[in-house]
């Protein structure tokens, strides 16, 4: 379940390669482009440009690079070339990358063009729930502290916690114990060691937190079809708190 230093190390190495992917998204006019052009885009940067392997392609039957999700979909939505991005919708990628054996995980919600306030606030709440779950994290704290700081920031404002998936320990696999939780009880739950690696990805609905699975058997929608929002990183127990593996340039404040 924990890591070595030097596993650590090799995981830091995928992370920072993943970062990198949501930089160069950072940049790319998103409106006009259809879901599938996104997953080529990144399937070509991954391979050809990072000499790295897209870990989601293949995984479980998975045939792409990325899970996009627009709008009411929360999770696990399918690159589609008939799916166009446009002006006011919000949209979370989702992104794997291995490198040296090892697995490195992370989303991010984009907002594209003109986007209402109320979408914007969820963005926004949702991402500073990410790192409340994050500020977290230290030796001897337990799983259920990760949870109760996501869920008590996103009933703040209120917003509904999605409690079908959770983040996962990661490594040499993508999905690894133990499960994180997104909600939970202060004081319960696995203590975290150093060493151990895991991410930690919540989902805030608008709405109710029910969700449904489509025909596809992959996209995950919310059933009031009100939006949803998630952001992901990967990181790592340390000897005084948490490393983010996957610290995009932008955050380098908010780590500390």
């Amino acid at each position: 379940m924990t890591k070595s230093p030097q596993e650590i190390e090799l995981m830091a190495e995928s992370g920072r390669l993943l970062a990198s992917v949501f930089e160069y998204l950072d940049g790319v006019p998103l409106a006009g482009l259809s879901t599938m052009q996104v997953n080529d885009m990144v399937d070509d940067l991954i391979v050809h440009r990072l000499a790295a392997r897209p870990a989601s392609k293949g995984q479980y039957g998975y045939e792409h690079v990325l899970n996009c999700s627009p709008n009411e979909v929360v999770c696990h939505g399918v690159p589609s070339e008939r799916d166009i991005l446009r002006d006011g919708d919000i949209v979370n990628f989702d992104i794997t990358l291995e490198k040296g054996g090892y697995i490195a995980d992370s989303s991010k919600t984009y907002l594209i063009g003109n986007v209402a306030p109320a979408a914007k606030r969820l963005v926004s709440v949702t991402y500073d729930a990410m790192w409340k779950g994050i500020a977290a994290v230290r030796p001897g704290a337990r799983l259920g502290d990760i949870g109760h700081a996501i869920e008590r920031h996103a009933k703040r404002y209120g917003y509904s916690v999605v409690r079908e998936y959770c983040g996962h320990g990661i490594g040499r696999e993508m999905h690894e114990e133990p499960q994180i939780l997104h909600h939970g009880r202060p004081g319960t739950g696995l203590v975290l060691r150093e060493g151990m690696v895991f991410t930690i990805e919540p989902m805030l609905n608008q709405g109710r937190r029910s969700v449904r699975t489509q025909s596809d058997g992959w996209t995950v929608v919310t059933v009031d079809k009100k939006l949803s929002a998630q952001f992901e990183h990967t990181i790592a127990v340390t000897q005084s708190g948490v490393r983010v593996l996957t610290l995009r340039a932008d955050e380098s404040a908010l780590a500390h």
